[in-house]
Formats: C-alpha cells, sequence, structure tokens
C-alpha cells in the first residue's frame, strides 16, 4: 500500500542527518478537536466485561458490583465515550435479555465467541457504570439478527421520559430519568462474512436507512454512524462503503472504520522499522474513506458532510487464534489478552499522531478495547495494572486539548517497502486558547539513534514548560505484568530551554515523547 512520498505537513531535511526543525504559530490550526476522538470500547467479550468492570464477588467491587479500582483508574484517565455492547456480540445480542430482575434473566450462548452470557450486566447496569466513571455511552445495535424496530425500541427505552411502552418498561425497572443516549452505531462490521446476519452492502444499507429512520422518529436528535468497510484488506474495501451510502446517506451522520495492526511476518516481515512506520498506513485508509464518503455526497448533491467513527482500532496480533477467540461455552474465558510490548506502545503512540491530524473528518475513535480484552488496563482478584499501551493512550486524553495545530515539521526519511518514504519523526501538536496550553507528541521511530529537534517559535514563544515526559527503551519487547507492572513505564525528559524563539532537545531513539508549554 503505497502512501505517496511523505505526510503532507512534512518535508524533507535538506540534510539527512540534520535536526529536525518543527515549525509552530498558534495563529495556525486545522480543526477543534472533539474529546470523543479519544474514547474506548467495552464488549461482552472474554473478560472485559465479567471479572473486568462488573465483579459482584469482588472483594474490590461496590454495592453495584463495580470494581472500584476499574473505575478509579478510567475516572482518572479521562474517557469521554466508551462503545458498548459490542462488537461482534452485538450483532446476536437481544437486548431485553440484559434487563429487568436479575434473577428472571437468561443464560444465553453468545455465538460471536462461544461463550455463556449471563445477563447480569446489561444496558441498565452500563448506562449506571458510565455514570460512576463520568463518560458517555457509545450504543451499538444489533442489526444482524435484530431489527430496526427493535433499534428504535431500545432508543424509546433509554430515552423518551414516560407514557409508551418501552420508557415505562424503564421506569418499571426502576429508572425514572431517561438516559439521553445521543451516539449510536447502526450495527457492526456488516461486510465481514464472520459477522452474525452478514449481508450485501445494498441489503446493509437499506436496513440501516430504515433503522435510522425509526430511531429518529423517537427522537430527532441522534447521531448514527453507519458500518463502513472493517479493514483495507476487505475484498469489498471502499466498494462496500459506497453503496451502503448510497442507501443510507441521508439518514446518517457519520461512517465507522476499524483497523488492527501487528508486528506479523505477512504486514510487516515483524521489521520493527516498518512496524513503527505502519500507522501511516491509516492516515492513508481514513484518507480513502473520506474520498468515497464525499463522492456520494457530490453525486447526491448534499449538503450535509459526514464524518468519520474510528471506533475499534489497537494493536492485535498475538491472542488472534484458537483458545484465545474460543470461549468453550465458560463465563468469562480468558479471551483477547494480549501483552503488549514497549514497540506496540510505541506505534499506539503513532495512531494518536494519526487521528490528530485527521481530527477535521474523524470526530469519534475507539481504543479498542478498555480492560482485560487487547486492553491497556488488566485486572485479576487482587488488582490491577497498565499495559505498554495505557501511556501514549493516557497523555492523548490529558494533553491533546483544544485545536489541532498546524505544524509544518521537517525531519530526516528512510524508505520502507509498501509504504513509501517515512519521516523518522512523526510530530502532532495542539494549541489551546483557553489556557494558552500548546503540546507536542513526537514519535521516534529511529531505532538506533537519538535526533535533534529545533521547535522554532513563529508566533510568541511559551513562558514555561508544564510536562516533558517520554516513554522509550532498550528492549522493544519489554512488557509489563502484575509481576513487574512497572518494568515499561515513563520517565521524566527534563525541561529544555527556549531561547531567542527556539526550542532544542533531543529525543532518544525508539521513543514516544510528549511536552507541554504553558504561556
Amino acid at each position: 500500500m503505497l502512501l505517496g512520498p511523505i505526510l503532507p505537513a512534512q518535508r524533507v531535511a535538506s540534510n539527512p542527518a540534520s535536526a529536525t526543525r518543527v515549525y509552530v504559530d498558534t495563529r495556525r490550526t486545522i480543526t477543534p478537536i472533539d474529546r470523543n476522538l479519544f474514547g474506548s470500547f467495552l464488549e461482552h467479550l472474554g473478560r472485559a466485561i465479567y471479572e473486568g468492570i462488573y465483579d459482584p464477588d469482588s472483594k474490590l467491587s461496590d454495592s453495584s458490583g463495580f470494581r472500584k479500582d476499574v473505575i478509579a483508574e478510567i475516572r482518572a484517565l479521562g474517557v469521554p465515550i466508551i462503545r458498548y455492547p459490542g462488537g461482534n456480540f452485538v450483532s446476536g445480542y437481544n437486548w431485553l435479555d440484559g434487563i429487568g430482575p436479575k434473577q428472571d434473566r437468561p443464560r444465553v450462548l453468545d455465538k460471536a465467541w462461544n461463550s455463556i452470557n449471563t445477563n447480569q450486566f446489561g444496558t441498565d447496569e452500563f448506562m449506571a457504570w458510565c455514570k460512576a466513571v463520568g463518560t458517555l455511552p457509545l450504543m451499538g445495535l444489533n442489526l444482524g439478527t435484530g431489527t430496526p424496530e427493535q433499534a428504535a425500541a431500545l432508543v424509546e427505552y433509554c430515552n423518551v421520559e414516560k407514557g409508551t411502552r418501552w420508557s415505562d418498561l424503564r421506569r418499571k425497572n426502576g429508572i425514572a430519568e431517561p438516559y439521553k443516549v445521543q451516539n449510536w452505531c447502526l450495527g457492526n462490521e456488516m461486510d465481514g462474512p464472520w459477522q452474525i446476519g452478514h449481508m450485501t452492502a445494498s441489503e446493509y444499507g437499506l436496513k440501516a436507512a430504515d433503522a435510522a429512520r425509526q430511531m429518529r422518529y423517537v427522537d430527532p436528535s441522534l447521531k448514527l454512524v453507519a458500518c463502513g468497510s472493517s479493514g483495507p484488506l476487505m475484498p469489498t474495501y471502499l466498494e462496500w462503503d459506497r453503496q451502503v451510502l448510497e442507501q443510507c446517506y441521508d439518514y446518517v451522520d457519520a461512517l465507522s472504520l476499524h483497523r488492527y495492526i501487528g508486528n506479523t511476518p505477512e504486514e510487516t516481515g515483524t521489521d520493527s522499522t516498518k512496524y513503527l512506520a505502519t500507522n501511516l498506513t491509516m492516515d492513508r485508509q481514513i484518507a480513502e474513506t473520506v474520498a468515497v464518503c464525499d463522492l456520494v455526497r457530490g453525486r447526491k448533491r448534499s449538503p450535509k458532510k459526514l464524518w468519520l467513527s474510528f471506533d475499534e482500532w489497537n494493536v492485535w496480533y498475538r491472542a488472534r487464534s484458537g483458545d484465545a477467540v474460543n470461549g468453550h461455552q465458560q463465563e468469562a474465558p480468558h479471551l483477547l489478552e494480549e501483552v503488549y510490548n514497549l514497540e506496540d506502545a510505541l506505534l499506539v503512540g503513532g495512531i494518536i499522531n494519526t487521528l490528530l491530524r485527521n481530527a477535521d473528518r474523524v470526530k469519534l475513535a475507539c481504543l479498542a478495547q478498555l480492560v482485560n480484552v487487547i486492553a491497556p488496563i488488566m485486572t485479576n482478584p487482587n488488582g490491577l495494572f497498565r499495559q505498554t499501551i495505557y501511556y501514549p493512550y493516557s497523555w492523548g486524553l490529558q494533553m491533546a486539548r483544544g485545536a489541532v495545530l498546524n505544524l509544518l515539521s521537517e525531519s530526516p526519511v528512510y524508505e520502507v517497502v509498501g509504504i513509501g518514504t517515512v519521516p523518522y519523526l512523526d510530530v502532532v501538536g495542539t494549541f489551546s486558547a483557553e489556557n494558552g496550553n500548546v503540546s507536542l507528541f513526537i514519535l521516534n521511530r529511529d531505532l538506533s539513534n537519538g535526533h535533534e529537534v529545533d521547535v522554532v517559535w513563529e508566533d510568541a514563544p511559551p513562558a514555561r514548560v508544564l510536562t516533558s515526559t517520554v516513554l522509550t527503551g532498550s528492549d522493544l519487547k519489554a512488557f509489563n505484568s502484575f509481576d513487574s507492572p512497572k518494568r515499561v513505564v515513563p520517565s521524566d525528559f527534563g525541561k529544555p530551554v527556549t531561547s531567542g524563539g527556539h526550542t532544542k532537545f533531543e529525543v532518544p531513539a525508539r521513543s514516544y515523547t510528549v511536552l507541554q508549554w504553558g504561556a
């Protein structure tokens, strides 16, 4: 997959050994950052829900069965929105099984992951948990075995105050106030033959349009996301998106896209120098998907511009087969419990940069997933620990505020087969007009050498360094565990000095660095 020469905001340094020069002008911004760009995902899969966020028998849980340590961790992260309940799971899920008195809820075989769902955690528990952690729900709908009528019924259950069949059922279940859920996904990966209820693009587009109409009859304020391609390797990639949007463009607000990356023989030849460049293939995927959205917009002469929901993204390539994806009809089996190392975390930093770079069209994105299942947070009966990918994700949440800067970066480059010319340093920046803070996020893909950075302040230089931290190490394969939870953690980067409108510093080899300055 060729990307062309380099990113639009990158230029080749005249001397390959020279410093990377980054020009910053806070008067030049690309777009405000939607906080939902840093969302996450919880599916009824493995131990994400049961033993992850909900464990009534745990000494660490509150009276609702919610793990208090997990709540505290996610509140501290500040995750703005969380997608639920799937994922592949949602395409065979009947939401009615997960509401009402718990003793009356059925034990159901989830065919997507061959696991038993006890239904002790459902819609009402998820809404209560979202309130406890201070996040918003992104609700997934079953458009596999489910119907548009059932989708509209769930909207009525969640969003209508009283006086109708489904709103009164919610009130009977003890919840007087409506949840007012705004964001909804119309199914999941319906282009995939693995998906329960898989159908053609035209069939899905018609079903999504019908569901959207019925849902908006209940609540006209909804924001609706149609299913785009599951990934760029799908044989129907982009043509699926076009055919779907031909049917439902007028009824939806956004199109989804998904991506999982791995340092595999097939994808990268297990070459870490290529692996750390693969976030650029996500830039390409976003650009191609935007092009299809705008093609259909032009064909329909529509005044509406769709945004993108990158509602599944992560590193995932180890726990992808055999017992790692087969629950053997057990409750809360250990599935998709990927162990993340340093190079995975560096790539996640690169993906954060990609999302920020494309924040003019990507308004919502979800790290998949949040707890235990391909996740930054892992639990056991005694506590939790942070995987390596936790750190770049947390930095995006904490320090990418305000608007994305229109930076110009001149970096030395290297060649990657199948990708093209790649800058050693991948740099993005943000600026908050509210408090004057500027943040730079810098991925150094060079495995052997540190690189000097010269930040040129083209308007007023900053007054002080607020944060300077780096994730790096000598072993790309190092990982954290319950036995060694601090093997890969950020370290202090020092506070570079600004003089004469320049700030100069060196980022270490194989590193992801964030610096934040205050006015």
